[in-house]
């Protein structure tokens, strides 16, 4: 069985740097065996934001992947504060915010692209977890997608 660390590297994905607080708020807080990480947003690994509203700037399938940037920049804070994905035992809770036009109706979609990376990290038994997926009517900065998320430290 793969660790976490292996089964990141065998996707073949890069890493943003870990992004920083962009107000009064830590990235991430560790208590006890829970580590909880505050809202991300779409850092791509040259430092730049994704930027757009579903269903007007950009379409269902480039939220997705929008998602799927914002796990990577979860995970660049986790490795960034942990030295290791395999610190993490499992996810616990993901809520998903997805900044669309009111007639949007698809965020699970949007926000599976974070789910599934999790779950090809940490498997479907310990990379899935509760998870909530709602839509905005803004995110700061104008990004598509902005997710928090709890987990458990061995």
């Amino acid at each position: 069985m793969n660790t976490p660390e292996q089964n990141f590297a065998s996707l073949g994905l890069e890493l943003p740097s870990a992004p920083k607080p962009l107000g009064v708020y830590k990235p991430c807080l560790i208590d006890g065996k829970h580590l909880y990480l505050s809202g991300h947003g779409t850092v791509k690994p040259d430092g730049t934001l994704i930027i757009g509203r579903i269903g007007l700037d950009l379409d269902i399938d480039q939220g997705k992947i929008a998602a799927r940037q914002v796990g990577l920049a979860m995970l660049a804070t986790i490795k960034s504060n942990l030295g290791s994905l395999d610190k993490v035992k499992r996810v616990i809770k993901v809520l998903g915010m997805v900044n669309c036009v009111p007639s949007f109706e698809r965020h699970p979609y949007v926000i599976n692209g974070c789910s599934e990376l999790f779950a090809a990290v940490w498997g479907d038994e310990d990379g899935i977890g509760v998870r909530s997926a709602v839509g905005m009517g803004s995110l700061p900065d104008n990004i598509p997608v902005e997710i928090e998320a709890l987990f458990e430290l061995h």
